[in-house]
């Protein structure tokens, strides 16, 4: 039936464009190749199974912090009015959150110096430096290689595995679920 009509269609066009008339009769005459047919009837193809629904994207930052609150209470440590609280409790809390974070920090970034100099140490930046590997502080003039004293060796990460996130869309931005007890 599709044959059918595009003869139809290719009739007027011919019967009422030059351009087209002119085309046809030059393919007519063999002077332009035309697509061969396959030999052999080609296999039907499967029909596509559906693509599985997409998760709701989510932020790699906030499943961090999700991680942070939910092992070391990050998020309530740092949102918590601390002014009626004495230096020793504040201390004490202080204590449970940073080794908690380290644990969940190392887990996740085994962060490592990124310099193996101490701080204080004289050391060279050399020509061509990344800038996001060196920080250049103080009174920068001329041109690299730089000498200076390390003030701090700088972090990086050994790896970055961030906890994979499979909550539903209207949980995409919670950094801690509500809680209630039963």
């Amino acid at each position: 039936m599709r044959r059918i009509w595009l003869a139809i269609r290719v009739f007027f066009l011919v019967l009422f464009r030059r351009e087209v008339a002119e085309a046809v009769r030059i393919t007519l005459e063999g002077r332009v190749r035309l697509p061969q047919p396959p030999l052999e009837p080609a296999e039907p193809k499967a029909p596509k199974k559906p693509a599985p629904p997409k998760p709701p994207l989510r932020s790699e930052a906030l499943t961090l912090l999700a991680t942070l609150q939910r092992e070391a209470r990050f998020v309530d440590f740092v949102e918590e009015p601390l002014d009626d609280y004495t230096d020793a409790q504040v201390g004490a809390a202080a204590r449970d959150v940073h080794r908690n974070c380290g644990t969940a920090l190392r887990r996740m970034f085994a962060p490592q110096p990124l310099l193996s100099d101490a701080e204080g140490a004289e050391i060279e930046v050399p020509r061509g430096f990344d800038p996001g590997r060196y920080r250049l502080v103080g009174q920068v003039a001329g041109e690299p290689p730089f000498r200076g004293r390390l003030t701090h060796p700088g972090w990086e990460a050994a790896k970055c595995e961030v906890p994979s996130w499979s909550g539903g869309k209207s949980a995409v931005q919670v950094i801690a679920p509500a809680e209630v007890e039963l």
